[in-house]
Parts: C-alpha cells; sequence; structure tokens
C-alpha cells in the first residue's frame, strides 16, 4: 500500500477494488454460518495474462477494538493508523495470511485469513482518522506472477465473540481442511524436550564434549539433541562460507557418534542451513549461475527453481539419513528463499518455475516425500518466522525465533507460535544464561516457557548444582504435565500486555502461569490448581468469587525443594501467598475449580 486514496467509497462488505486487465474478476460469499464468512475470489482469462495487484477491500466502525494480532507482530500488538502504511506480508516461507483484531476482554472482534498461503499477500487492518473506521484491505500479486489463466482463492472472515485464541485455533483448522495443506505428522518424539548445542558451544565443540552434555542431559530428562551450525565444518567463525557441501569435518566418525547418542536413549538430529551455498563450498562452483542471488551478506542463495538444485540438496539429506540413521533435521534459514533485486521470475534458463514461492513449496514437497518414504516418523524443525500453514505439511517442531537470554522474547513468541499452530510441536528458542546467574533468576527462562517444548543450551558441565536442580525439577514437572501443557485447553491472556498470564488445562486441572503482579480470579470447576510463579516478586494475589472450601496447599521453590504446606480453607474473596520467586503453588481439594484472569 504505498498511496492512499481517501476519496474511494468503500463498502461495508468485502469488494474489489479495480480491475485486471484480460481477466474476468468475481467476488462471491459462498458460505455464511454463525457470524463466519467464506468468500471466493476467482479470476478467469481466455488467454494466459499477467496478474498485477489486485485489492479486496471494506470496512467496519473500530469500536471496542483494542489491538492487532498477526504472526509477525511480537511487541507491536496496537492499532494501526492508515497512513502508517504498514502491512503483513506472508508468502509460503514467511508468517502467515491472517490479521485479527481483539477486543478490550481479549475477544474476537475481526480474524480475517486467506487460503493462498503460498503466494506473497499483503493485510492491512489499520484505522482511518478521519472516520474511525476499520479498513480490512487484501492486497494480491505485489510480487511478480507467472502468467495464468485462472486463480481462485477463498479468504474467511471471523466476526464471533470469542476469545481471539479461540478464532485463530478454528484459523488453523480451517486451513487444514484444504487437501493441500494437511499437516505433517507429529510424532511423540516431537514434543520431547531436547539439548541444542547452539548457544552452548556455536561451531566449536568436539564429538566427546557432546557425548558427554547428552549423559548430563539425560539425567536431567532431556531426550534429544540438535547438533547445530558447525558440526560440516572445522572453521568457527560464525559465518556461512562453507555450507553447501555438508560434510561431516567436525566429526569424521559420524555413524558411531550418532549411535552413541542413541544408545543412551536420545534422539539425534542435525542442523541444515537450506538455501546458502558458500563461495568456499565445491557446491558453490557447481552451481554457479543457479542462486537466487549472491549478494546476500552471508551466502549466495540456492534457486529452488532448478529441478537439479532440489535434487542435490534432496539427495544431501537422504544421503544423511541413510549414512548417519538420523532421527531428524533442523531446516534453517527457509525464509531467505525469496525474490532479490536481480531474481529473474521467468521459466528460462533451465528452472521450471518462475515463481520463487512456488519452487520452494516445490522442494519442500519433494523433500519431505523423501524423507518420509525412507523414516514415516522423521523429526523436522522449522524456525519462526517460517511457521505458516504451508509450513505445517513439511515440519512438526515449530521454534520460536532466536532470542538468547530472553524470558520475555521467548514467552510472547513461543504464544504467538502455539496458538497458530494446531497439534504442531512448538518449541521454545534454546535456553539459555550466565553460569554465574542466580538459580532464582535462571530459572525464569523455564517458567516463562512452559507452555511449548524446553529446548536448553548450557553447557551442563559448568553450572551449578542449584541450577541442575532447577533444571531437572521444570523439566521432570513439565514431563508429568505435558498432555495439559501441549495439548490442553490453552489460552493466552492480555496479547498488547505480552502475554502476562498464561494458562492450560484438561477436564481436572489447570496451570497458569503468572508472570505479572496481577489477582487470578478463580470459581468452582477444576480438582487441581497449579500457579507458577514466572517473576521475580514473591506472591500471588487470587479471588475466589465463591467459597472453595478446604484443600491442600503447597508451595515450593524454583528447585522444587517443599518451601511450605498446609490445609486451608479459602472462602469467597481476595487471598494472597508468599511463593518464592519461579516457584509454584500446587492447590489440590476433592471438588473442581476455574479459573479466569482480571486485571
Amino acid at each position: 500500500m504505498k498511496v492512499l486514496d481517501r476519496t474511494i467509497v468503500v463498502s461495508d462488505t468485502p469488494q474489489i477494488m479495480g480491475n485486471l486487465p484480460n481477466f474476468k474478476c468475481s467476488l462471491k460469499r459462498i458460505s455464511n454460518e454463525d457470524n463466519v464468512g467464506i468468500y471466493e475470489l476467482e479470476l478467469i482469462s481466455e488467454v494466459e495474462a499477467a496478474l498485477t495487484p489486485l485489492t479486496i477491500q471494506w470496512r467496519l466502525p473500530c469500536t471496542d477494538v483494542k489491538g492487532e494480532w498477526s504472526t509477525g507482530a511480537l511487541y507491536e500488538k496496537r492499532i494501526r493508523a492508515d497512513w502508517e502504511l504498514s502491512s503483513v506480508v506472508s508468502r509460503v516461507s514467511v508468517n502467515a495470511p491472517v490479521v485479527a483484531l481483539f477486543g478490550h476482554e481479549d475477544e474476537n472482534i475481526i480474524t480475517v485469513a486467506c487460503s493462498d498461503v503460498v503466494n506473497t499477500l499483503e493485510m492491512q487492518a489499520p484505522v482511518r482518522e478521519e472516520d474511525n473506521f476499520i479498513y480490512c484491505q487484501l492486497t494480491f500479486f505485489t510480487e511478480k506472477m507467472p502468467l495464468t489463466k485462472h486463480y481462485k482463492t477463498q479468504i474467511r472472515v471471523d466476526q464471533r465473540m470469542f476469545h481471539f485464541s479461540e478464532c485463530l485455533a478454528d484459523v488453523s483448522d480451517w486451513w487444514a481442511t484444504f487437501e493441500t495443506l494437511k499437516p505433517s505428522l507429529v510424532p511423540p518424539a516431537a514434543k520431547i524436550p531436547v539439548y541444542s548445542t547452539w548457544y552452548a558451544y556455536h561451531q566449536n565443540f568436539k564429538p566427546e564434549q557432546l557425548l558427554e552434555e547428552c549423559r548430563h542431559a539425560k539425567k536431567l530428562g532431556y531426550e534429544g539433541i540438535i547438533i547445530d551450525d558447525g558440526w560440516q565444518t572445522l572453521d568457527g567463525g560464525r559465518g556461512y562460507d562453507y555450507t553447501g557441501d555438508w560434510e561431516a569435518e567436525r566429526i569424521p566418525n559420524t555413524l558411531e557418534f550418532v549411535e552413541a547418542i542413541q544408545d543412551m536413549g536420545m534422539k539425534c538430529i542435525f542442523w541444515y542451513s537450506v538455501p546458502f551455498c558458500g563461495k568456499k563450498s565445491k557446491a558453490y562452483q557447481r552451481f554457479k549461475g543457479k542462486f537466487l542471488t549472491e549478494s546476500h551478506p552471508w551466502a549466495p542463495v540456492f534457486d529452488p527453481r532448478y529441478p537439479e538444485v532440489r535434487a542435490y540438496l534432496i539427495e544431501k539429506y537422504t544421503n544423511a539419513l541413510i549414512d548417519w540413521n538420523l532421527d531428524g533435521f533442523k531446516l534453517d534459514f527457509i525464509d531467505d528463499f525469496k525474490t532479490y533485486p536481480e531474481t529473474a521470475l521467468t521459466l528460462a534458463d533451465g528452472r521450471d518455475y518462475a515463481s520463487v514461492d512456488v519452487g520452494v513449496y516445490r522442494l519442500m514437497s519433494d523433500v519431505m516425500k523423501a524423507l518420509k518414504k525412507m523414516k514415516p516418523d522423521i523429526l523436522i524443525e522449522f524456525r519462526q518466522k517460517y511457521i505458516g500453514p504451508a509450513m505445517r505439511k513439511f515440519g512438526n517442531m515449530f521454534r520460536a525465533f532466536d532470542c538468547p537470554n530472553d524470558s520475555l522474547g521467548n514467552r510472547m513468541r513461543t504464544t504467538d507460535v502455539k496458538v497458530l499452530c494446531g497439534n504442531t510441536a512448538v518449541h521454545s528458542d534454546m535456553i539459555t544464561w550466565h553460569k554465574t546467574e542466580r538459580v532464582e533468576v535462571a530459572a525464569l527462562q523455564l517458567t516463562n516457557i512452559l507452555f511449548s517444548v524446553p529446548q536448553l543450551s548450557v553447557r551442563l558441565a559448568e553450572i551449578s548444582e542449584d541450577h541442575k536442580k532447577m533444571i531437572a525439577f521444570y523439566t521432570k514437572y513439565w514431563k508429568k504435565h505435558q498432555s495439559i501443557l501441549m495439548e490442553g485447553d490453552f489460552v493466552p491472556y492480555n496479547p498488547l500486555a505480552n502475554y502476562p498470564i498464561l494458562s492450560a488445562s484438561d477436564d481436572a486441572k489447570i496451570i497458569f502461569g503468572v508472570y505479572e503482579d496481577m489477582v487470578v480470579e478463580l470459581d468452582d470447576s477444576f480438582d487441581k490448581i497449579d500457579l507458577i510463579n514466572g517473576k521475580m516478586t514473591e506472591q500471588i494475589a487470587f479471588e475466589f468469587l465463591e467459597d472453595y472450601g478446604k484443600c491442600k496447599v503447597k508451595i515450593y521453590d524454583c528447585m522444587g525443594n517443599l518451601d511450605w504446606e498446609d490445609k486451608l480453607k479459602f472462602g469467597e474473596g481476595l487471598h494472597s501467598l508468599e511463593v518464592p520467586a519461579n516457584g509454584m503453588i500446587r492447590i489440590k481439594k476433592k471438588k473442581g475449580s476455574k479459573l479466569r484472569i482480571v486485571s
């Protein structure tokens, strides 16, 4: 959206703005049930013609609107003004085509999603100051598209007054109804805590060091290891000059190394930067001229529109699976597959696709087909931002974007991924801290990501015994309550305040992560209540809306030491309990209680 034309009259229902030469354009509402409308956009031409930018727009009053959620918003979930000219941009390997406006009680105002999850799409839902209306807008074909005779997609508009996260979950379910977007199998191993080498070692490690770390990690409850960047090269300069050949220079006896890890009862996953082909690799000379760009600051980027490029990458992954018996792959930097200024969007010179996005989709489809044929339960980790519905077809582990030693950022990112990824396993970014950190502060890294799968990346041989006790306590707790934390009814509260409260529940128990000093509101629905004090203040306040009765209360510190226990009777009204920083309160009674949050 480059220029605003406020003289255009915009309807209260979605309409096409402008025309496409050579195409007959139609927008029809094909379904309208319970305040959820489905519209079908169809473009037909008698001859192959170019798709140029096309916009669908409508408006609604800006009433009760507090903020805007999208996959890339992070800390910027405020309402936007139309003069800011900001867009949510999605494509196969970046974000997801959905925008949600939420109200002052976290209720959905409007959630708009599109079924074209492959091609580049721009979405906006800003307020216009002249009239205080929200102007919803979807702009298609902002990036050059191949000539075509036909294009069709669907747009879903949800105006139900449900919790915003429930509407986002329904969007995820809607995408999964399309045959081309069926999510990948999520094996149990996708939801096990894993150790990662990245923050602990970066590119500098020795195989024997990692085997020792695996022994420590296994004792603490971790059942897998991700061997990150560095295994493929003896260079330790944090660059990507040697990517592309994928020969295990740093782990010469690779099969024996992998088998040693598996003999401990752990899974072994190797990292690959899929698009990068370093200039010091043999592959760079072989594929000269078959890159999307050579001007990337890190390394030339493979062009997946060449069948020989796709075949080469597939061969590298399948050979690794055969030769080393890996349990999975961490496929990184997929979002760097994109159109660069020098990228030619044509079928010339041996490319079998003109569109980069379609080429990426074909590459990932072929990679997964080959790997799953060999190992149906193969583990595939993707990293935020490539966590959209197309990526759910290929990967089964979605990790938060890098946020080292940032507990708040990790909580924000894992939550943003979790609300849209369905049953795909959401993983934390690797948790890390300085080895001299106070244990109560280090525990923030775990308490803030308990609603995702923990990934750990500290040198376990060097941290204190208190740190190990803390890791063991919360990892054991996570594993015991995995079904609630990962598959339970998940509710994120107050997205504009960085999710200060998170909860997950089943029929009998609810678990709350409390990350700011707020009052937790309780009624009588759950038998068991756990309150995780994911902050440094040493108190949690809560209010019972009715007499709760007698119950048993236990309070633990962050290392699992029992700090206090007693039998208490909670009557109607406000209560508070002292609890150590990053400790927890556990309440158990014969009758249940349901919790809500008030600020």
